[in-house]
């Protein structure tokens, strides 16, 4: 297992509802604890990762700030349609810490991700990594 969400693993953003010069969505899948991807303010607001191929899931790690209602839908079609939600969840406030969040995948297939961010508990919230263990799917 190794994180397929990573952009050097091949995991690419496909979409994101809003962009920020200094703090693009492809911070969320670049690896550095020290990066981050900013909304614009309103909500809600989503990113879409697509992983190089069909993924086998175990395990998502999220960490963020601000984020107080968070959706994660997967598909295993190529093109980013006919999501599935797989995970509905209200996050704690963490008074100016960072959220580190996990949730099991229970092998879950997907071949692309969007996190949908409902509501957060300040105007502007963050995505500082996306982490997902999973390997690719063969035959």
């Amino acid at each position: 297992m190794f994180d397929v969400a990573l952009g050097n693993a091949g995991a690419q953003i496909l979409l994101a509802s809003s962009s920020d010069d200094k703090h693009p969505p492809e911070n969320v899948i670049d690896g550095n604890p020290e990066t981050f991807w900013t909304t614009t303010g309103m909500f809600p607001q989503e990113f879409i990762v697509k992983f190089s191929s069909v993924m086998n899931m175990t395990r998502l790690s999220f960490s963020s700030f601000n984020v107080k209602k968070m959706i994660i839908e997967t598909t295993e079609s190529e093109s980013p349609e006919k999501f599935e939600v797989i995970l509905e969840k209200e996050l704690e406030s963490t008074d100016h810490q960072l959220q580190n969040e996990e949730f099991p995948m229970n092998n879950k297939r997907a071949q692309c991700m969007r996190v949908v961010i409902e509501s957060g508990y300040d105007h502007f919230v963050s995505v500082h990594k996306l982490h997902v263990d999973g390997s690719a799917l063969h035959g």
